[in-house]
């Protein structure tokens, strides 16, 4: 972390670059291109299972946590495209598709050591949840872009990888599905099918199972989401697929940026003075240009 203090120092326009994966996510169109690029530390620093924590540096590629918690039989709650990394999933804020079972990724940061816009070190959150009192900084900078600090080490809740899990897809009402099951992991409908992944014990995905065949679903591979995403807004695009209890659609081809009211957008400016009032922090980024 000291490495990575120096590195963003306390002059000049300066972002943090992953693995570059969602680039344009936010970005205002004629960004700058003078902006500094560092990078974020990389590696596993510990993994306590009994704890259920990971401590992990922010430039430390999704997979690559992945894989080293899969040897603990555990897994966090972060999605990404290949070559994602930890510390861009959480900018970025975005939901896991199985967010029925592993939770909001709001909930997955909990201690972010991070650099400030004046260029010193500071800890926001604790290593357990019981640490954190007051205000919680860290749900702060979670879907932030960068733009309110620049993480670069954090502590993250893991959850147990599920004993059993299955895919089924049918034409039965979600709404009948969802009445049938206990916390699917995900359901998703594309205006003619119900798609579900179910989760747990081996002994209750077989129950799970059999109560879903009785409905008409059968046994399906997990789906290819289309690329682009939105809120839900009551029409389901053409080929698109919406996540029941989301609130999220996947779409093709590009969305509109989201509305937002003219109060939030006053809270969110507010905020940003307060952390970055010179804006050398991720410059050119809008984490209201891109769907919440």
């Amino acid at each position: 972390m000291a490495a990575f203090r120096d590195e963003v120092g306390d002059v000049g326009t300066v972002c943090v670059r992953g693995g570059g994966t969602r680039w344009m996510v936010g970005a205002v169109p004629g960004d700058p291109a003078d902006v500094r690029q560092v990078s974020a530390p990389v590696g596993i620093e510990s993994i306590e299972p009994a704890e259920m924590t990971v401590v992990v540096g922010a430039g430390t590629t999704v997979a690559d946590l992945a894989s080293s918690l899969a040897e603990h039989g555990q897994e966090v709650a972060l999605d990404g495209p290949v070559g994602a990394t930890v510390g861009g999933a959480l900018m970025v804020g975005r939901n896991p598709l199985r967010r029925g079972r592993l939770g909001e990724i709001a909930d997955v940061l909990l201690q972010a050591d991070c650099v400030g816009a004046d260029g010193q070190a500071f800890t926001a959150g604790g290593p357990t949840v019981k640490n954190v009192t007051g205000f919680d900084l860290c749900r702060l900078l979670v879907g932030s872009l960068g733009t309110l600090a620049l993480v670069g080490r954090v502590i993250l809740r893991t959850r147990p990888v599920p004993e059993a899990a299955a895919w089924m897809v049918g034409q039965a009402p979600t709404g009948v599905v969802m009445d049938a099951l206990y916390r699917p992991a995900t359901v998703l409908w594309d205006g003619v099918q119900t798609t579900v992944r179910i989760e747990g014990s081996g002994a209750d995905v077989a129950d799970e199972i059999r109560c879903l065949e009785v409905l008409g679903l059968t046994a399906a591979d997990e789906p290819v989401l289309p690329t682009g995403w939105d809120r839900w807004s009551g029409t389901l695009p053409d080929g698109g697929v919406r996540v029941l209890g989301a609130g999220v659609v996947h779409q093709p081809g590009p969305v509109g940026a989201p509305e937002v009211s003219v109060g939030v957008r006053s809270l969110g400016d507010r905020m940003r003075d307060a952390f970055d009032p010179s804006r050398r922090l991720n410059p050119g980024r809008d984490p209201y240009l891109m769907p919440a």
